[in-house]
């Protein structure tokens, strides 16, 4: 399933957990499905599927845990992306690295841990699945060989769901996957006031693209029109497509303002941008802009989607081809 490992590249397996846009998302039944299969089958009070972002190991899916993340200083998944075989302990208390783990002198009380490493398509090990006992205890080849083929269905499940929430034609986000994004940032507002701005954009008379250059054309300029937010986009701002000629932009980390610098680039970018369509043809497009940044009176992801479909409407009344900001 994956390629050749690549052990020694942080920068680009931190990139690929982030192209999984998985951290810091709501329950699955797949994965937790998966980690009660770990228990029963193992006989272990603990599992849980891991993943090691920079300074943290946040669980996608566990049993047996209470914590949704620990430092990544504390854990025993860390080690297991190191390499691509199983990373197994038998008793903590043995080994020098472990002993004096908060993990392992405190809850949850870690004497055995078997961890296997989950490797993307490129070759990154982005977490593990791991199997966690709370007595010293030998796995045996027969549950580690299990506890490996559980662990290629999470790899599974990772890819089938990050090509699930992706637009057919144009590979940004379905709507729905964006509202899971923007819900996490309303969250991250109100527990730790963190800025952040939705950006909704609309093409310009795209319906006459349509009529006039036919379906094939209007797909064509959608591609296009992803490809170049995607060009100019940070890596942590995020793109769906919720319908028709109709696109969001997240900004997390950003206020309105600097928010609307980067919109006016990516206008100016756009407005002056021939795109090809078959035939050898070339048609020049626009697009409509609203921004609305998050705050107290937003609590879901409809009521910003309604501020800032506001000053996308005002744009498109006062002429297209510009952004307008919510008042």
């Amino acid at each position: 399933m994956t390629g050749v490992p690549i052990l020694e590249d942080e920068p680009g397996r931190l990139a690929a957990l982030q192209r999984l846009e998985i951290l810091d998302t709501k329950a699955e039944e797949p994965f937790e499905h998966i980690v009660s299969l770990v228990r029963s089958i193992l006989n272990v009070p603990i599992a849980a599927v891991s993943l090691i972002d920079a300074d943290r190991q946040w669980f996608k899916a566990r049993a047996g845990l209470d914590a949704s993340e620990t430092p990544r200083s504390l854990s025993f998944c860390s080690h297991t992306i190191k390499d691509t075989q199983p990373f197994l302990i038998e008793n903590t208390l043995d080994d020098a690295r472990f002993a004096g783990n908060a993990l392992v002198t405190g809850d949850p009380n870690i004497r055995s841990y078997a961890g296997i490493p989950l490797t993307t398509p490129e070759g990154y090990n982005v977490g593990a699945l791991c199997a966690i006992d709370q007595q010293p205890r030998h796995f045996t080849e027969t549950e580690v060989t299990m506890l490996k083929s559980l662990a290629r269905i999470v790899e599974t499940q990772l890819e089938l769901r990050r090509i699930a929430e992706r637009d057919v034609l144009t590979g940004a986000l379905t709507r729905r996957a964006f509202a899971e994004r923007a819900l996490v940032e309303i969250d991250r507002f109100h527990r730790f006031g963190r800025p952040s701005t939705l950006v909704l954009a609309d093409l310009d008379h795209f319906k006459a693209v349509n009529d006039t250059h036919g379906h094939a054309a209007g797909d064509c300029v959608l591609r296009e029109v992803v490809r170049l937010v995607t060009e100019l986009k940070r890596d942590a701002d995020t793109l769906g497509r919720l319908g028709g000629e109709e696109f969001a932009v997240l900004l997390p980390e950003t206020n309105v303002d600097a928010a609307h610098v980067a919109v006016e680039r990516f206008r100016k970018k756009l407005e002056d941008h021939p795109i090809s369509l078959p035939g050898d043809k070339m048609l020049m497009v626009t697009a409509s802009f609203g921004i609305a940044e998050v705050g107290p009176g937003i609590l879901s992801v409809e009521e910003w989607l309604a501020a800032a479909d506001k000053p996308l409407y005002a744009a498109k009344r006062l002429g297209r081809n510009r952004s307008e900001i919510a008042g």
